[in-house]
């Protein structure tokens, strides 16, 4: 569990590339700089943790690109202590950003192999979530709710009700939405019934299964 001076300079470069490609949320690079990225990966992976690309992480799932991570995580307006809800815990890379970022973190994972895996990873690493569900994320949790934000790490064929009824009034909801390509879906909920909904571009997720536990 080594964290590297040599580490943290790749992961400054990495901040760069992620300003250059218009990420603008300075909480959002400042989390970035300071997770060891590299601790999410096998140890085969490590040489690249600090590429902006995505890598298979077991389980037929992937860690995140950075640049997609920092757009999601921009794209919710973190604020201290706001309560989030995230479907598809992985590797845990997303999650730990969201901690960073003064969030309170709820987190879902179907796969009981990355689930227990994360499970025992992010307190080694001092990343405490509110709570690691083992579960179905099309469901949410209803138990925590109503959100300040819910963060889709899948790609989703459609929006999920639940988790458009489990957002608080004035949410963000940020979901990649379609079959084989995503479209970066965010929804605020505008009252009870209404929601605002804006795209933002083409992305790769993998999918988001449904009653698959």
């Amino acid at each position: 569990m080594k964290d590297t001076n040599k580490h943290q300079g790749l992961r400054n470069q990495l901040v760069k590339i992620l300003e250059e490609k218009g990420i603008t949320d300075k909480n959002v690079l400042s989390a970035i700089s300071k997770i060891p990225r590299h601790l999410f990966l096998d140890s085969s992976f490590e040489d690249f943790a600090y590429q902006d690309k995505a890598f298979p992480i077991g389980a037929d799932q992937t860690i995140s690109q950075p640049y997609t991570v920092a757009f999601q995580s921009q794209l919710l307006e973190v604020e201290k202590d706001h309560k989030i809800l995230e479907i598809g815990t992985g590797s845990g890379y997303q999650t730990a950003v969201l901690c960073k970022l003064g969030a309170v973190v709820y987190s879902i994972e179907r796969q009981n192999q990355l689930f227990k895996k994360t499970s025992l990873l992010l307190p080694k690493l001092s990343i405490r979530p509110k709570k690691l569900i083992f579960g179905d994320g099309y469901k949410g949790f209803s138990e925590a709710a109503p959100f300040d934000s819910i963060i889709v790490t899948a790609g989703a064929p459609f929006i999920p009700q639940p988790l458009m009824a489990q957002l608080k009034i004035g949410g963000r909801l940020v979901i990649p939405v379609g079959e084989n390509d995503q479209i970066m879906t965010l929804l605020i909920r505008k009252n009870e019934t209404q929601f605002e909904k804006h795209e933002f571009g083409d992305f790769k997720f993998v999918p988001l299964l449904e009653n698959k536990n």
